[in-house]
């Protein structure tokens, strides 16, 4: 029936690889930060080591299983290595935790989206009703700053953040009430979210075109704008200094590969199920090399918009940049609101800016949002490629995260909202899923045997260095990392100041574990559900689908096969009627 066969998918989802995956919130607000805290320009060189080693091979190898499958992030695991299917359900975990959390930073940009439009921009002012006593106007020109000054008080700008954004409670034990203005922000980004990609990807495929490509515009708009700010070169050098030394450190090991597993999307599924819409044919291995390059370098430059206008901000108020430096919401929220509060037109650099991390945000999470729908799809497609069927489980999708998502716009909200970040969806989730993905691929499955798939289907194979890669770096450097993540494993606060309940810290870390046992677990299940000794139970489970596509190579092997066949056959029937005859 029409609505089940999977190979009359739509051809149109490689263009929200090339979006949504390629540029995201992290590209902007973490890799710039990460770039100085971690030493400058010294960072290039692990963040470097990670692409070769982790994130184009796997990237390649992704791509690769969903073309050729054409499958989900689930199924295609069932049809390459039954063992391994514990590594897409894994995946596609870590995506349900992702749309759930990652949707409230886009309501909060909305909110400040439409604050941006006021004639004094709320956050560059100490004379609303949210303020306090110790509240500091950084925009005032008139005003001389010290350093105990800045301790002793609090900007606009943070306070509009905590008091008036999150009505920040005292810890994650106080709940308290809920916000409803971030709440309808909320909802309005969710029905956005859901009538853009109702259709499947077709739809996304026609928003996508507006929403990856409009935030290069603003990131260029806002690049220019920072390099022309008085302060912009001290921003920059502060930036890419480099400081060799911190390459002793494995901390900054580690955070270069959490960079590039969660900047590439590898390992969650998210990029076999839009490689799961291209024609067999597709170069998807240029592809990859180019959409890796294009990623790594969007992180570069964003550097030099973002830092140009952190170094504008630190000479405006005569403070080191290190102290206006942040990361994640903490840039997005307080330190480049508070930059673009002191230029010119600042209504109309908020605007851009805001506009910028919600479309950012979009493709990030249409892409997400599409994966776990399509792979449970596939998991079910007698009950749900019917026709209507897509649209009601998608409403179904989006409430149920909607409903989870309650707790996180009270006055306690952040709180939760930083343990889903810090656990759940954290680096070494995705690092340990990225080891057992390299082994069951470059040794189960076979590195040699997805060589020839990927040569039949580009027709150019691949570099060498990738089978190397798939078989003994990926692995060797996933899990070197994620020992030491564990090992380096500090426990989350708030603020540098706020230290979590030891109830927090558990329910952390089950939601971390709930990811990870995933995959010895479905694996352990299958051999002990399976019947037969324990050689065949192992043997059907690492061996691939009969009825995926055959290779050219292939092809030629089995004729060659059966032409032998024939002919010893023949040969055999010409001995038999030789010797009947005598």
């Amino acid at each position: 029936m029409q609505y089940i066969c999977h190979h009359c998918r739509i051809i149109a989802a490689w263009t929200l690889i090339e979006t949504g995956n390629v540029v995201g919130l992290g590209n902007v607000w973490r890799f710039p930060y990460l770039c100085y805290k971690y030493g400058g320009g010294a960072f290039l060189i692990p963040y470097l080591v990670f692409v070769f080693t982790c994130g184009v091979p796997l990237f390649l190898l992704e791509t690769a299983m969903g073309q050729y499958t054409q499958e989900g992030g689930i199924t295609c695991w069932h049809r390459l290595c039954p063992l391994a299917e514990g590594i897409g359900y894994a995946g596609q975990l870590i995506l349900l935790y992702s749309c759930m959390y990652y949707i409230i930073i886009l309501a909060w940009a909305l909110f400040y989206l439409v604050f941006s439009f006021s004639s004094q921009l709320p956050w560059a002012s100490c004379d609303n009703t949210w303020n306090t006593d110790d509240c500091i106007n950084l925009v005032a020109k008139n005003l001389t700053l010290n350093r105990t000054m800045l301790i002793n008080s609090t900007p606009a700008a943070t306070e509009f953040w905590e008091r008036r954004v999150l009505s920040l409670s005292g810890g994650i034990e106080e709940i308290g009430k809920i916000n409803w203005e971030i709440l309808l922000c909320l909802i309005a980004m969710w029905i956005i979210c859901y009538f853009c990609i109702w259709k499947g990807v077709k739809s996304t495929g026609k928003v996508v075109y507006f929403t990856a490509t409009f935030p290069y515009v603003m990131l260029l708009v806002l690049l220019i704008r920072g390099l022309t700010l008085p302060g912009a070169l001290q921003g920059v050098v502060f930036y890419l200094y480099p400081e060799p030394a911190r390459l002793s450190d494995p901390q900054v090991w580690l955070e270069a590969g959490a960079q590039i597993l969660f900047s590439y999307s590898v390992s969650v599924g998210t990029l076999t199920v839009l490689a799961s819409y291209n024609k067999y044919n597709n170069n998807c291995y240029r592809d990859s090399l180019w959409l890796c390059l294009l990623n790594s370098c969007t992180s570069f430059v964003a550097g030099f918009a973002v830092f140009s206008v952190l170094g504008f901000m630190a000479q405006e108020q005569g403070v080191p940049i290190a102290e206006v430096a942040e990361s994640g919401p903490g840039l997005a929220f307080i330190a480049y609101p508070q930059a673009v509060a002191m230029m010119p037109l600042p209504q109309f650099w908020a605007v851009c800016f805001f506009i910028m991390i919600i479309l950012l945000g979009l493709d990030t999470q249409f892409v997400s949002m599409e994966a776990v729908m399509t792979s449970v799809m596939d998991l079910f497609p007698m009950i749900l490629r019917r026709p209507g069927r897509r649209e009601c489980f998608l409403l179904l999708f989006c409430l149920t995260c909607f409903l989870g998502q309650f707790i996180m716009v009270t006055e306690g909200g952040m709180y939760v909202f930083q343990l889903f970040d810090y656990y759940a969806c954290n680096g070494a989730c995705v690092l340990f899923l990225s080891v057992f993905e390299s082994l069951a691929m470059g040794w189960i499955f076979g590195a040699e045997r997805m060589f020839d798939i990927i040569e039949d289907m580009t027709k150019s194979r691949p570099n060498y260095m990738f089978m190397l890669c798939w078989k003994y770096l990926t692995p060797l450097v996933s899990l070197m990392s994620f020992v030491c993540s564990l090992v380096e494993y500090t426990p989350l606060t708030f603020n540098r100041w706020y230290v979590y309940p030891d109830w927090a810290y558990a329910l952390g870390w089950l939601l971390a574990l709930s990811s990870i046992v995933l995959v010895p677990g479905w694996a352990l299940g299958q051999m002990f559900a399976r019947k037969g000794s324990l050689k065949q139970r192992w043997s059907h489970l690492c061996s691939p689908d009969k009825e995926l596509p055959l290779t050219c190579k292939q092809r030629a092997e089995m004729k060659k096969s059966v032409f032998t066949t024939e002919m010893e056959d023949l040969v055999r029937t010409d001995t038999d009627e030789h010797e009947n005859g005598h």
